[in-house]
């Protein structure tokens, strides 16, 4: 049959068939990609992550100098795009890293991570394991950077009720000068959020006093980090401490505040999808940032801390969230609503 015997809304069909079934492959959001190609290429690595090319390059380059014959086909997106692109839409890519411990714990849980055992000589604390499905490999606390233009050295509060205070004593000078996650928008906000509603009492009393200044909701650490080293802000809370410190070192302008109160620390995650479909280079490269402790160099280049038990016990302050069903309670749906209600309420009540 040639093409001009096939009726015209039958060929109407098969291309707006085509058209959504191409759409729905590249649904989820994909705000950068590189492709590291191997000369000779022998195979080939699709990894999706919610880490910036310019903060992971130099740890991707560094593993495929250890592997010369692999190509790298890097795709950057968000933290729910990643959650979405696996749980929802079946793509297809061998190794996932994300920022948000609490979705990557759900992929795990609902059968979409595989198992892996990293070789004897890799040494993790308990909490950076869960099930051998999902690993931590880094920890970052989330921060309060307050800006040089507003605060000396020492005048910075160092706990939420000193913070607390602060905004309530003097509205007028921080009045449209503060900064915090949107949790509607932000997987990474919205996980930091619900662990301090876990912690204190204090999160609640901080975002009805921050609501009354009209804080300012953003919805990466970046632009934060941006506004207050410029003083357009005069502190931004929960901000993530490893892009902070990286940014302070080249910009300046700003301090970072770990609260003497508590800190929470975020793991960066790795998982083996189910859909892998090149394994061995995935558990390589998860082995590799898995002993990221051992490479000083990539850890000062890339700006992301190893994990390091010796800080976590130095300083109790520091609060490594935990993997497990604790993690799941918040992206229940009703509890998902409930929390963002409240959280409504109490930031946006102007």
């Amino acid at each position: 049959m040639r093409l001009t015997d096939i009726p015209a809304r039958v060929i109407i069909i098969a291309a707006t068939l085509i058209v959504l079934f191409t759409t729905a492959a590249i649904a989820f959001e994909i705000e950068d990609r590189r492709v590291y190609q191997a000369t000779p290429e022998q195979s080939r690595i699709k990894v999706i992550s919610t880490a910036d090319l310019d903060v992971f390059d130099p740890i991707l380059r560094a593993f495929q100098a250890t592997r010369p014959g692999v190509t790298i086909d890097y795709t950057v997106t968000g933290t729910t795009d990643l959650m979405g692109a696996l749980y929802d839409e079946g793509a297809v890519f061998d190794l996932a890293i994300s920022s948000a411990m609490d979705l990557q714990t759900k992929l795990a849980n609902d059968g979409f991570a595989q198992e892996y055992a990293p070789p004897s000589t890799v040494e993790l604390p308990s909490w950076a394991n869960w099930r051998d499905q999902l690993f931590a490999f880094t920890q970052e606390p989330a921060v309060l950077l307050v800006s040089d233009a507003f605060f000396k050295p020492g005048e910075a509060p160092e706990s939420r009720d000193a913070l607390i205070a602060l905004l309530r004593d003097n509205p007028e000078r921080f009045e449209g000068k503060i900064g915090t996650y949107d949790v509607r928008r932000s997987g990474f906000g919205y996980l930091m959020a619900t662990q301090d509603s876990r912690n204190s009492d204090a999160f609640w009393r901080l975002m009805e006093v921050m609501g009354r200044l009209d804080a300012k909701l953003y919805c990466c650490s970046g632009d934060m980090i941006r506004d207050v080293a410029s003083g357009k802000l005069a502190l931004a809370y929960n901000v993530l401490g490893s892009y902070a410190a990286s940014q302070l070192t080249s910009t300046g302008g700003f301090q970072i505040i770990e609260m003497s109160d508590y800190v929470n620390v975020m793991s960066r995650t790795a998982l083996i999808p189910q859909s892998a479909e090149n394994v061995e280079d995935a558990g390589a490269m998860l082995d590799f940032l898995l002993g990221l402790k051992d490479r000083s160099d990539l850890v000062a280049t890339s700006g992301l801390p190893a994990i390091d038990a010796d800080t976590l016990r130095a300083n109790p302050s520091l609060r490594p969230i935990r993997y497990g069903p604790g993690l799941l309670v918040f992206l229940d749906n009703l509890k998902r609503q409930s929390f963002l209600k409240n959280w409504e309420n109490s930031l946006l009540q102007n």
